[in-house]
């Protein structure tokens, strides 16, 4: 089946195997604080041993409801910000068709899927509703509170819609609510109305909670096997546990981006090559961003799409300030490939590819980009996983959670809170009159 490896080999100017080493006894503190339950902010560590704890009935239930909305919905609209629908949005992306919207309900299986709630553009929320139209609507709320600004505006809307076109009770049916378990002003309205509930978990925080109801509903909707998801993340949370860094390739990822931090190095580029990888980006800098960055500390993370990226970004990544390195997603075998062609009269020039398939071509493209980007003194840190699947994202959902939350006491900040985020929201409920 393969393994996910984490290759620092082109960093080696930049970290060597002693400074690795030396390491190890804050690799031992950090591992100690965050298994223990002992470090700041473990109040919301609970995803650490979620693969084991999780609740089955739950579990259960997130499934029956998924098979039902694939049943019966056309559309299905899932609501939420940040943490609340990055998770899912990111499986999404990379586990079903990149036009699965497009395609014929036959052939998709289920409903078209969207999301809201995760900005307040107008534009964005009245061109949605005109794709929902008067078809069959489902919608998943998920806030853990019912009053972040940008998915609340967005569920009055819908709701409206719902209750309009299928009145209070009918639009209760369509309506699931993925919040608190027992306060909060969505969990009040949904126990009032009758909304299917899940459960956000007290002990886990948003950017962790896509293995919980939060991101498994959604992903089971879009047909994705949960059973082979939290299996990914049972074999990660094994795997990643041992302390050393020989043998724990999350634990190696946290130390050397650290040990790069300490050097200048305070930009992350997350690269990978696969254009379904987007949103899984947009989910790991959320990840890292909102757990490093506080106290003046923490390395930036940033995201590029090769190769598409190499035509606009490249020059600065080669040339430029030399604040950056490079974290390449890599996938050996990719869902589908296609070889080359030979061409009558060669007129674009491309007939020596002839027989190569565009994997490989891929594959020389991202090699020759990490040479490069190390010869300009770009240090390049390479992950690979054997396949996109619903195991290997479990796999990597959880090699990432773990590799944070160490990173984060390395680093020496509570990886598990998020102080800075309240500050522009004081700032706009005062600009906008709220008392």
């Amino acid at each position: 089946m393969g393994d996910l490896t984490f290759d620092y080999s082109m960093a080696d100017a930049f970290v060597s195997e002693q400074e690795l080493e030396n390491l190890q006894t804050k690799v031992d503190l950090a591992h100690e604080l965050l298994e223990s339950g002992q470090g700041p902010g473990s109040e919301y560590a609970g995803w650490l041993n979620w693969p084991e704890t999780y609740d089955r009935a739950e579990f259960a239930r997130v499934k029956e409801v998924a098979a039902t909305i694939r049943e019966k919905a056309d559309v299905f609209v899932v609501i939420g910000i940040g943490g609340s629908y990055l998770g899912a949005r990111s499986a999404l992306s990379l586990l079903t068709h990149a036009f699965s919207n497009q395609l014929p309900r036959d052939k998709r299986g289920g409903p078209e899927i969207y999301f809201a709630g995760q900005n307040v553009s107008p534009d964005y929320l009245t061109q949605l509703l005109d794709i929902v139209g008067d078809r069959e609507l489902y919608i998943n709320v998920v806030s853990k509170s019912g009053t972040t600004l940008e998915p609340a505006l967005a569920f009055r809307v819908f709701r409206r819609l719902l209750e309009e076109r299928y009145g209070r009770e009918g639009a209760g049916r369509r309506i699931i609510a993925t919040t608190d378990r027992e306060k909060g002003a969505l969990k009040k309205l949904a126990d009032e109305e009758g909304y299917e509930t899940f459960v956000v978990p007290d002990e886990v925080g948003g950017r962790y909670s896509v293995l919980t109801p939060v991101g498994l509903l959604p992903i089971a909707v879009g047909g994705i096997d949960l059973d082979a998801v939290m299996a990914g993340a049972a074999d990660a949370q094994r795997l990643y546990k041992v302390k050393e860094l020989g043998n724990n390739p999350a634990y190696r990822y946290a130390a050397v981006r650290n040990l790069l931090y300490n050097k200048g190095k305070t930009v992350e580029l997350l690269a990978t090559y696969e254009p379904s990888f987007s949103y899984f980006t947009e989910w790991w800098k959320q990840l890292f961003g909102e757990s490093e960055g506080k106290e003046n500390k923490g390395i930036f993370p940033a995201g590029v799409n090769f190769t598409t990226d190499l035509h606009s970004l490249g020059q600065y990544i080669q040339d430029g300030y030399r604040h950056l390195f490079t974290t390449t997603v890599w996938v050996d075998k990719p869902a589908a490939d296609m070889t080359i062609i030979d061409e009558e009269g060669n007129p674009d020039g491309l007939n020596y590819l002839t027989g190569k398939s565009l994997h490989e071509v891929n594959l020389r493209a991202r090699e020759g980009t990490m040479l490069a980007h190390t010869e300009g003194s770009v240090p390049n840190l390479l992950i690979s996983v054997p396949e996109i699947s619903p195991y290997w994202y479990g796999r990597m959902v959880y090699y990432f959670e773990k590799a944070c939350g160490i990173s984060g006491y390395l680093l020496g900040v509570n990886p598990f809170d998020q102080p800075g985020v309240e500050a522009y929201k004081k700032n706009m409920f005062r600009l906008l009159g709220k008392m």
